[in-house]
């Protein structure tokens, strides 16, 4: 859009947010103002906005990792409490690396978008001073949604593979027991807090991403309880829970041989849940 409309409609597209409740209702403008094309695509932008879709799928995409992932409409959001787990996942990743460089194989377990894998190896292929160089990984991604599996194609790097499917179950056999790490950013919200979740996500984003059963940890304990076979030796499971969950959590992990410790962070407001395989 020119600069001359882009100033002109600035203060009318602020306006219509804050009326409609956005909370960042200027960084949002700012963001569908350099999205849309024209004054018609900007106006079409803001009313899908203000009618309550989230501004990731107004955009198309999600920031996360300092990338752009993309999200279609009825995606899981990434949300950015989730780069704690990216960064725990990394730095047992580095100390996994082999003296031949092979690759370390990662699987994603409910990927959704294919953020937290695609932000993994975007993480390990970095080389800064505190770093001896890139980690090589071998990343494999699943989700049981289509539209998930459609957005994680587009999101994770050329070689990786996704595959949709019930957890393990859609995984080439020839993983078993060489995954050095599992990350899961599976649904975990009890299922009578989802009602008290916000708009947006109650009524744009998939139930299956969200609901995670009556205390919410369901489909961690179906992710645990499969892990072992999957691991090599050595191997990590990390999940991210709620700090409430996390004992809970441990105690599943333990009661499968994997022995675990939960990490959280104050200023994400996110636990992850750490196991490794014997």
């Amino acid at each position: 859009m020119r600069t001359s409309a882009a100033r002109q409609s600035r203060a009318a597209v602020v306006a219509a947010l804050r009326a409609a409740g956005c909370v960042f209702a200027e960084d949002e403008a700012r963001l569908l103002i350099e999205a849309a094309g024209t004054m018609d695509e900007l106006a079409a932008m803001v009313a899908r906005r203000a009618g309550g879709l989230p501004l990731e799928h107004v955009l198309g995409w999600a920031q996360f990792w300092g990338l752009r992932i993309v999200v279609e409409p009825g995606v899981f959001v990434p949300r950015r409490r989730s780069e704690f787990l990216v960064r725990q996942a990394a730095v047992l990743a580095r100390r996994r690396e082999t003296a031949d460089r092979s690759p370390v194989v990662v699987v994603d377990l409910c990927c959704g978008s294919g953020a937290v894998g695609a932000a993994l190896v975007a993480e390990l292929d970095r080389t800064d001073r505190d770093r001896s160089g890139p980690v090589p990984v071998e990343l494999h991604a699943v989700d049981i949604d289509p539209a998930a599996v459609r957005c994680a194609r587009r999101n994770v790097t050329p070689g990786a593979r996704v595959y949709q499917g019930d957890l393990y179950e859609p995984l080439p056999v020839g993983l078993r027991g060489r995954v050095g790490l599992l990350v899961a950013n599976a649904p975990y919200v009890p299922t009578q807090a989802v009602a008290l979740l916000p708009l947006e996500a109650r009524d744009y984003e998939p139930k299956l991403a969200l609901d995670g059963g009556a205390d919410g940890l369901d489909i961690v304990r179906r992710v645990a309880a499969g892990a072992p076979e999957w691991l090599a030796p050595g191997g990590h499971l990390l999940v991210e829970t709620s700090e409430r969950q996390a004992p809970e959590a441990v105690e599943t992990f333990a009661g499968h041989e994997l022995a675990a410790r939960a990490v959280g962070s104050r200023e994400w407001g996110v636990t992850v849940v750490c196991g490794t395989r014997h």
